[in-house]
C-alpha cells in the first residue's frame, strides 16, 4: 500500500517539473508479522543461526520484560521458538527490501534517478532473542543502529562513513544538499561535511534514552555505557563496540577501564543534565535520581 501510494505520486505529479519531497514509511519490521507466504518460505527455521549474542534470558531485570514484543515467546527463550521468530523478521525485512525496490523502479522510469537524493532509514531494530529479548525496549545496538543511507548525483557511491549520525541529521542535511537554509530551530547537524570527508568528525558522543529506565551514550572510539535503573535496582554496562559490536563482554568492573567509565559519565551528566535540562522532565527525574554517582 505504502509503495503504491509513492508510485503513484511519482508518476502523476500535478507539477512535472516542481521540485518535490515524498516520504515513504513502511510499516516493517513490525508486529503483525503480515509478509506475503512466500517470503517466509525461504527462511526454513530449522535453518536460520541464532546470533552469537542469543541468550536464553535477559542478565537482569531491565524494567521492560513482559511487555509487548517481549510477551510474544516464552521465558526462557527457547532456541527453535526464536528460530522462527527470526524466520518471520528476515522475511519480513526480504519483503521490504522488493517493495523499496519497486519504490527505487519507479524513479528510473520517470526519469528521476539524476536529480533526486535519496534517503533510507529505520528507526530502530528488533532484538528477536539477543540479549533475551525480542523487541525494541533496549539502548543495545541491535535495536538503535539502523541503516542510514543516502544516494544521489551528488553523493559519493558505495562508500561507508563512521561518524556519529541520527535521525535528526537527515532534514538539516537534505537542507544542506538542495541549498535550502536549516532553520535555527533544528537540532540536529547537515552530514555533509561527512559525506564530503570520510575523516569528518561531526560530534564526539552520540546519546541513547529509553523512558524513565535507560540512559546511554558512546563516543567516537566505540566505547559505550548503558546506566539502567528501574527504581528497585540499577545495572552500569560498559561495552567496547570496535572490539565487542554485539555487546556481549560487559566492561564496568575492570578497573583497566574506570577512567574511560568516568569520562562517559561525565559525558552522559553534560549532555543529559546541563545542556538537554532531563532532570527537570518528569521520567528524567525518576532515572537521574538513582543514580547515585550524579551526587558526586
Amino acid at each position: 500500500m505504502f509503495a503504491d501510494a509513492t508510485i503513484d505520486f511519482l508518476h502523476h505529479r500535478h507539477a512535472q517539473d516542481a521540485p518535490f519531497f515524498a516520504s515513504c514509511s513502511f510499516m516493517v519490521p513490525h508486529d503483525p508479522r503480515t509478509m506475503p507466504d512466500k517470503y517466509l518460505g525461504l527462511y526454513p527455521s530449522a535453518e536460520v543461526e541464532l546470533p552469537d549474542n542469543f541468550l536464553p534470558e535477559h542478565p537482569f531485570d531491565n524494567g521492560e520484560l513482559m511487555i509487548r514484543d517481549e510477551v510474544l515467546a516464552g521465558h526462557p527463550r527457547g532456541e527453535d521458538e526464536t528460530r522462527q521468530h527470526l524466520a518471520a523478521y528476515y522475511a519480513m525485512i526480504t519483503h521490504l527490501d522488493h517493495e523499496v525496490g519497486r519504490v527505487l523502479s519507479a524513479i528510473d522510469e520517470a526519469g528521476l534517478r539524476q536529480d533526486t537524493r535519496i534517503v533510507f532509514a529505520s528507526d530502530n531494530g528488533l532484538a528477536v532473542g539477543q540479549h533475551g529479548l525480542f523487541g525494541k525496549q533496549s539502548v543495545y545496538d541491535h535495536s538503535v543502529h539502523v541503516p542510514l543511507i543516502f544516494a544521489g548525483p551528488d553523493i559519493p557511491e558505495g562508500q561507508q562513513r563512521d561518524a556519529l549520525a541520527g535521525l535528526i541529521d537527515i532534514f538539516p542535511t537534505l537542507c544542506d544538499l538542495v541549498d535550502v537554509d536549516i532553520p535555527e530551530s533544528v537540532e540536529g547537524c547537515s552530514l555533509v561535511p561527512s559525506l564530503d570527508d570520510e575523516e569528518e568528525s561531526l560530534r564526539e558522543h552520540f546519546f541513547y534514552t529509553y523512558r524513565h529506565l535507560m540512559r546511554a551514550v558512546r563516543d567516537e572510539a566505540g566505547l559505550k555505557l548503558i546506566e539502567t535503573g528501574t527504581g528497585e535496582q540499577r545495572h552500569t554496562q560498559l561495552f567496547d563496540l570496535a572490539e565487542d559490536p554485539l555487546e556481549m563482554t560487559d566492561l564496568s568492573e575492570p578497573p583497566e577501564m574506570a577512567e574511560g567509565l568516568s569520562a562517559l559519565r561525565d559525558a552522559l551528566r553534560a549532555g543529559w543534565c546541563d545542556e538537554v535540562g532531563n532532570t527537570e522532565k518528569v521520567q528524567g527525574q525518576q532515572f537521574w535520581e538513582q543514580m547515585e554517582w550524579t551526587q558526586a
